[in-house]
């Protein structure tokens, strides 16, 4: 059993869901692991990992409105704000989602569904640089 874990960095231009999967699958291919699991995991607590439709651009639309409803900026009830009025929202996001998603590895790809991507989801209005881990477990 192999062991492989590689960082590497997402630049953001603000909110929003941003495709990762090639970069993902990029490490399972340099690293030869042919059958296991990949692991993605982002070293922020206002982002998240998530596996979403990457066919059609207005699921991730949708997914986006749905959260800036749930979870809204300039709430009154908010104490903590100390980088801004999306700060608090941005971390009650990410822990309704995941900072990781684990996916199993056949004959070195990723097994994916048809319409499936793995995905940054920035919380935040500004640009910013992610960094992110992927562990990959197998033979």
């Amino acid at each position: 059993m192999r062991i492989h874990h590689e960082q590497f960095e997402i630049r953001t231009n603000g909110k929003g869901l941003y495709e990762i999967t090639d970069e993902v699958q990029s490490k399972i291919d340099k690293c030869g692991v042919q059958g296991g699991t990949a692991t993605v995991f982002v070293q922020h607590t206002s982002c998240s990992v998530i596996i979403m439709e990457n066919a059609d651009p207005t699921a991730r639309r949708d997914l986006e409105e749905f959260f800036d409803r749930l979870v809204p900026e300039d709430a009154d009830y908010f104490t903590h704000g100390s980088e801004g009025s999306d700060d608090m929202p941005s971390h009650i996001r990410m822990v309704l989602t995941r900072t990781s998603e684990t996916v199993p590895v056949v004959d070195g790809k990723m097994q994916l569904g048809t319409w499936q991507g793995i995905f940054l989801f920035e919380h935040r209005r500004a640009a910013h640089r992610r960094k992110l881990v992927v562990t990959i477990i197998g033979e």
